[in-house]
């Protein structure tokens, strides 16, 4: 098996088998309290006795709480109060208890047993929305991948609850998926590994495959009329091309080029209102020219305003995020057997952590696992590194 890079066989096709990277010994590739609530006495009573079950419910309420900026605690304690799970939790109840993250932890761990907490807290993240938390509270809390996310960094200044908002990400989720397979070694398992990931997600997707100029244009037209006509509906847009490519396009069937910007384009504000405000996500694998880095050695919110009546107005371009496997003018790399290096680092990862980090995050750790990991061509060492774009005004969530 050989590494190829993402352009035509023929320009691949020859070379020695490709050695093992030493680094990371990758092929070098192109590629539960029992009965319920504590019941209450009158006159002096024994504090309850704390169980292993009861701490550890206390540890993951508190590690959460600890996660959310002050406005999703005032959230999550208006919701909780309307939870559809009985007992429910009373206005004076929150009052006296949960004012603080310690003490709401403490509330909700002793008004619910430890296996009706779970289903309690599912519920009102699901509300707010963070269902980047969910993974935490819908597997096992001893699984390595079970981690609560970190808390976002606050700015040191114009901080009004301290964190950055996130897209409400509670509507539909779409996609759209194209790759061309011939001449493209691989990639019937980039497909794969994207359903996968897609469908991880929660993103309902339109498959492209081996799209002519024309087909492929019609396509995408179709799929962003759809979503302006489900407008309300809709949170997020997802647009994936795997295919070969250069300098600002991508190259399809009979060699035909289609510009990278004319895609893009369709997608912003004016041409799709339904995504006014929504992020559009692209994810790129192609190549972006045909030079190769060999590596160097070393040793080691929208501001709101007060009474007044205007128009709100956005950027032609806004909330755009783009991801490209490699820099500018330089070569993409894919794996005839295990599919391109991008998008298999993707669901390993996504594999590890889930959807814990926001997507900048995300694919910081992609990038750092393809960054780290040695490839060869030809036998000769090649280095590729991800390149993002950002035009997002907040925080992503899968």
């Amino acid at each position: 098996m050989r590494p190829r890079e993402e352009r035509p066989a023929a320009c691949a096709a020859r070379g020695p088998r490709p050695r093992i990277g030493p680094a990371s010994g990758w092929l070098a590739v192109e590629v539960g309290l029992a009965g319920g609530r504590l019941s209450r006495s009158d006159g002096p009573r024994a504090p309850p006795r704390t169980t292993p079950a009861m701490e550890e419910l206390l540890r993951r309420l508190q590690e959460t709480l600890d996660v959310l900026s002050p406005q999703e605690l005032r959230n999550f304690r208006a919701i909780l109060k309307k939870v559809d799970e009985e007992p429910r939790v009373s206005p004076l109840q929150l009052e006296l208890e949960g004012g603080s993250t310690s003490g709401l932890a403490r509330l909700v761990a002793k008004h619910y047993n430890p296996l009706a907490a779970p289903r309690v807290v599912v519920k009102v993240l699901r509300q707010l929305p963070r269902t980047d938390l969910l993974p935490r509270w819908q597997s096992d809390p001893a699984a390595d991948g079970a981690v609560i996310p970190r808390k976002i960094l606050k700015r040191n200044y114009d901080c009004v609850d301290g964190d950055l908002e996130r897209y409400d990400l509670s509507g539909r989720r779409k996609a759209f998926l194209m790759c061309m397979k011939k001449n493209r070694p691989g990639a019937d398992q980039d497909v794969v590994l994207m359903k996968q990931w897609l469908g991880q997600c929660q993103f309902e997707y339109t498959l492209c495959i081996d799209p002519d100029k024309m087909e492929l244009l019609e396509k995408l037209a179709s799929f962003r009329d759809g979503l302006n006509e489900i407008k309300d509906e809709i949170s997020c847009c997802l647009v994936t091309l795997m295919s070969h490519g250069e300098k600002g396009c991508i190259k399809i069937k009979d060699d035909d080029r289609v510009s990278l910007e004319d895609i893009f384009e369709m997608f912003n504000n004016k041409n799709c209102p339904a995504l006014h405000g929504k992020p559009k996500v692209f994810i790129i694998q192609a190549c972006r020219g045909e030079r190769r880095d060999s590596g160097v050695e070393t040793d080691d919110e929208p501001m709101d305003s007060d009474n007044v009546l205007e128009t709100k107005r956005l950027p032609t371009f806004s909330d755009y995020f783009i991801i490209y496997p490699t820099q500018a003018d330089h070569v993409a790399l894919r794996h005839p057997r295990t599919g391109s290096v991008m998008i298999e680092a993707m669901t390993e990862v996504f594999q590890q952590y889930g959807n814990k980090w926001h997507l900048f995050d995300f694919f910081t750790k992609v990038n750092n696992r393809v960054v780290h990991t040695e490839f060869y061509l030809r036998e000769e060492p090649v280095k590729v590194s991800l390149v993002m774009e950002s035009t997002l005004t907040r925080s992503v969530y899968f």
